[in-house]
């Protein structure tokens, strides 16, 4: 069970650093200046790629939690579990985001300005915080 928890935390970190990085190409692409076609795209490029790369990494890393999960049988009497399923649940919810937002950037749109995204670029750290109390302090 060791080595499940050491693949679980190595794809959990790789995740976590394309949702740390994917806003912040969000916060660039929110500030390029109109009729600079070529910065847009380069953006473009690289979020879908670092996109790609955040959910290949995030499948091994939910699957691996699951086995654990799993293994615990269903975290009986360990609320720290079920809150760091809520976490996990959070964080595939806010991958699934950053995907909707690349697709409307890709389709011409800036929703928001690069404040905005500075502050959507603050939730994943917020996330990891809450997933690795729970793993390690295990407040409840």
């Amino acid at each position: 069970m060791l080595w499940v928890k050491v693949f679980h935390i190595v794809f959990i970190t790789g995740w976590f650093a394309g949702l740390f990085y994917l806003p912040r190409i969000f916060v660039n692409l929110a500030m390029v200046p109109e009729g600079s076609l070529a910065e847009r795209e380069r953006l473009l490029v690289m979020a879908r790629k670092l996109l790609r790369f955040s959910t290949i990494l995030a499948v091994p890393a939910v699957g691996f939690g699951l086995w654990l999960w799993l293994a615990w049988g269903f975290g009986q009497g360990q609320g720290w579990v079920h809150g760091k399923l809520f976490v996990a649940l959070a964080t595939v919810g806010y991958h699934h985001g950053c995907a909707r937002l690349l697709r409307k950037f890709e389709a011409g749109g800036d929703l928001h300005g690069h404040v905005w995204y500075r502050w959507f670029n603050e939730l994943p750290l917020l996330l990891m915080l809450a997933a690795v109390t729970l793993a390690v302090v295990k407040p409840f």
